[in-house]
């Protein structure tokens, strides 16, 4: 893995040289775009608009419009911006583990200690794994300041991105449904939960989209075209409610016997 930031830990007057590593990955296939006509590769081309000539990377900066004209930003001047944020991810308070809402989180980091940040690593891991608390802290990536949450996987620390209030989108425009559920109901879908409650355990669960897409991808290639399967969801009418949760539990009790 290679290290996508350096900087540093701090919490109170402890600070933890670290780097951070990319915690998952994007495991979609690798699709190219082409033209429909003839096959061809499409590709984007980074155009100057004036000249219509190709521009090269290197000649490419960044620029905020102001006033009909646009000022141009240096990579110092997005550190001196907040040079400490862009150096140092700040420990600002303690949360527990269970006070976090999962719609706030992005993307994961894993978190290594670099030369000499080793013991008060070890002391930061250990003591939130003792207290089941998360670390909050902000800091500047990419040009863009994060919010983060700093806890511990597989007996690494991983710093989670989350999202800032102003990023969640307000629910109120959804017109959620107030209807009154029956006691039974409520009742029976709880046992239902019940029935279906175990250990959360992470190999279980696979990405098998990609192989049944690659399944598809090798048919055609051999001049073979599958008839896709019909798949229909229909709602379940408040009518029938009962019934279908009824019928779920004997079917989840069977499968357990």
């Amino acid at each position: 893995m290679r290290s996508i930031w350096n900087g540093s830990i701090s919490f109170g007057l402890v600070s933890i040289p670290i780097k951070l590593f990319s915690g998952s990955e994007d495991r979609k296939l690798d699709l190219d775009m082409l033209d429909s006509h003839d096959g061809a590769r499409i590709r984007y081309k980074r155009v100057n608009e004036d000249t219509g000539k190709e521009v090269e990377w290197k000649d490419i900066v960044k620029g905020y419009k102001k006033d009909d004209q646009y000022i141009v930003l240096e990579n110092e001047d997005f550190e001196n911006a907040n040079m400490k944020k862009s150096k140092t991810i700040d420990i600002e308070q303690f949360i527990m583990e269970d006070e976090v809402s999962d719609v706030l989180f992005k993307k994961p980091y894993f978190i290594k200690p670099q030369k000499g940040g080793e013991k008060s690593y070890s002391l930061l891991r250990d003591a939130l794994k003792k207290t089941k608390k998360l670390g909050v802290a902000t800091f500047v990536m990419r040009q863009k300041e994060h919010l983060s949450l700093i806890g511990i996987y597989n007996d690494a620390l991983v710093l989670h991105v989350i999202r800032f209030e102003d990023e969640i989108r307000s629910t109120e425009e959804l017109e959620l449904p107030k209807t009154k559920i029956a006691k039974k109901e409520m009742d029976m879908a709880i046992s239902l939960i019940d029935q279906y409650t175990e250990k959360f355990d992470f190999s279980e669960f696979k990405d098998v989209y990609n192989e049944q897409l690659l399944k598809i991808i090798e048919s055609k290639s051999a001049g073979k075209v599958n008839k896709p399967e019909k798949f229909e969801s229909k709602p379940t009418p408040a009518k029938d409610l009962m019934a279908q949760l009824k019928a779920s539990l004997e079917k989840r009790e069977k499968k357990a016997s």
